[in-house]
């Protein structure tokens, strides 16, 4: 929901308060019909490229969550880090309990202005790359997510067409979930699902309040 659509939807909120129990549920039950209909027309499921992207946080975030959803599914599930690396991860420590069920490769070797070595840095993120690709190929695991991979492709580190083909070759029902600022149109364009992630307010520019254990890491 945006901003725009706050008006409206309070104005029908404040409508349906005025009906009564019988009109109420009348029009939940119209509502019901059509959502159902819809529901009988979509696509049967499958496997969605997915990017986190934009300036605002909570780009991995979202996707470990999506992690977590697909492991209490039962599903296989890998995870490769770019750039962030050169510490261990709080969720990779969290992770640990699901065992074979998940696998976790922190491959960076820290931010650019830390690693000063952009030779190095391509070195890292094309290994990372390698590795990736052999868990999209691999018809076991159910979901991928490339942690701040775009940052790489942004960074030149990657580049986009060996990435889309890539892509190209992922088993039909694998997802694979993209993280990271600066998404190239490219990968926008082939995605099946795309979020900007947008700051309205972050502690570190307003305060000074640099990262916290729990929230940043």
């Amino acid at each position: 929901m945006t901003q725009s659509d706050l008006p409206s939807n309070l104005e029908q909120t404040a409508a349906d308060l005025q009906l009564s129990d019988s009109q109420y549920q009348q029009k939940m039950q119209r509502r019901q019909a059509v959502q159902a209909k819809r529901l009988e027309s979509c696509a049967e499921p499958k496997g969605l490229i997915i990017v986190n992207t934009g300036n605002g946080k909570g780009k991995t975030t979202a996707a470990l969550g999506m992690v977590l959803r697909s492991l209490g599914h039962g599903f296989k599930v890998a995870i490769v880090q770019y750039i962030k690396g050169a510490w261990e991860p709080a969720e990779k420590a969290a992770f640990a309990a699901w065992g074979d069920q998940l696998t976790f490769h922190a491959m960076g070797e820290g931010f650019t202005w830390d690693t000063q070595d952009r030779d190095r840095d391509i070195q890292m993120a094309q290994t990372a790359w390698e590795k990736s690709l052999e868990y999209i190929q691999d018809p076991d695991y159910d979901v991928v997510l490339l942690d701040e991979v775009n940052i790489a492709l942004k960074l030149g580190y990657l580049n986009i067409e060996q990435v889309l083909a890539g892509l190209a070759l992922k088993p039909e029902l694998k997802h694979v979930i993209l993280t990271g600022r600066g998404a190239p149109e490219a990968l926008i364009d082939r995605a099946d699902l795309v979020t900007e992630m947008k700051i309205i307010k972050h502690p570190f520019k307003t305060q000074g309040i640099k990262a916290q254990a729990g929230i940043e890491f």
